[in-house]
């Protein structure tokens, strides 16, 4: 029916379809053999990587609960050693010169209180005051003044401290990003830094060349810098020495946060001005009435200074105006 030549060819066809129809049926059998090994060896693949991957979670679980675990001890210990140190409310002379960034001793401060109490009870005697305002002036002026003026320096540089201290940190982060340790940054606001936030850190690398770890030695900066910034940053310190972590990136949030505290505070001082004036004027207003009576009529306001009743009026007045200032004090300071 079809030629010769044709003939062979479909011959050839057809029997190569048979050689491969005999050769897959015999290894069809393999095939499916090797195709389950190849499954089974996949699904045993799969669950060891399923098993390592399920260490590997708990393990990173583990790590990040003892880390947690860590931080809260830490945290722990620092809140007791805080309420063991705010036991005590006013610090002792000696830390209050020092924080007031004065190089005087107890003595010599002891000694110019003295000298100004004799002072100015030289002064009144000499002008030839009663007795009573003499003892009076001398002992305002060697116990009342020079701790006022102690306290009014101690204030001014602690808040020096609270508005210089961001600057340190961000300098501090940019050295520790650059590859700087943080004992290198920390001698570099020493060095390079503004004042009172230099001589703290001086104190703190001096610390540590005497031996005290890094951690202690930022805690000894709230002794002498009693603020919740300075306690903030030792306690960021702690917890990074103890449960790891970026130290960058840990300095950074602090600096934020005490920039935003910074603005919060003088929102709330803005807010609370009207309150303060307020306050102030009528502290003020019955003195300044009771001045202009005096001008205008001597003898109507000089019974309160003769009879026994207008002393009695004046005690009492005395004692309603320090209630209402103090209630208007209260009132009107806010604490962030």
């Amino acid at each position: 029916m079809f030629g010769p030549g044709l003939n062979v060819v479909v011959l050839t066809l057809l029997v190569a379809v048979a050689v491969a129809a005999v050769l897959y049926a015999l290894l069809f059998s393999r095939f499916e053999s090797a195709k389950r090994t190849d499954g089974r060896m996949r699904r045993v693949k799969d669950a060891h990587t399923d098993r390592a991957n399920a260490k590997a979670a708990r393990e990173r679980m583990t790590e990040a609960n003892k880390r947690r675990k860590s931080v809260q001890d830490s945290l722990k210990g620092l809140e007791e050693r805080q309420k063991e140190d705010s036991r005590t409310k006013a610090p002792p002379l000696k830390d209050r010169i020092r924080q007031a960034g004065l190089s005087l001793s107890t003595q010599q401060f002891v000694i110019f209180s003295a000298i100004a109490g004799f002072f100015f009870a030289f002064v009144t005697l000499i002008a030839g005051l009663p007795i009573y305002v003499v003892a009076g002036a001398a002992i305002v002026a060697g116990l009342g003044l020079p701790r006022w003026v102690i306290g009014f320096l101690r204030k001014r540089r602690l808040g020096a401290f609270m508005n210089e201290f961001p600057n340190a940190l961000d300098i501090m982060v940019r050295s520790i990003r650059s590859g700087l340790p943080l004992p290198d940054a920390m001698r570099l606001i020493a060095s390079d830094g503004q004042e009172p936030v230099k001589t703290e850190f001086q104190r703190v690398v001096e610390s540590q060349q005497m031996g005290m770890s890094v951690p202690d030695a930022c805690a000894r900066m709230y002794k002498n810098i009693p603020l919740p910034e300075a306690n903030f940053f030792a306690i960021v310190i702690a917890i990074q020495a103890q449960a790891g972590g970026n130290l960058s990136e840990a300095l950074g949030n602090l600096s934020r946060v005490l920039r935003d505290r910074k603005k919060m505070k003088a929102k709330v001082q803005a807010l609370s001005m009207e309150a303060k004036a307020s306050a102030a004027i009528i502290g003020s207003l019955p003195f300044i009435v009771a001045t202009l009576v005096y001008l205008t009529s001597p003898d109507y306001m000089t019974v309160l200074f003769t009879d026994v009743r207008g002393h009695l009026i004046l005690g009492a007045s005395a004692v309603w105006m320090t209630i209402g200032i103090l209630v208007m004090r209260n009132m009107i300071n806010f604490e962030v």
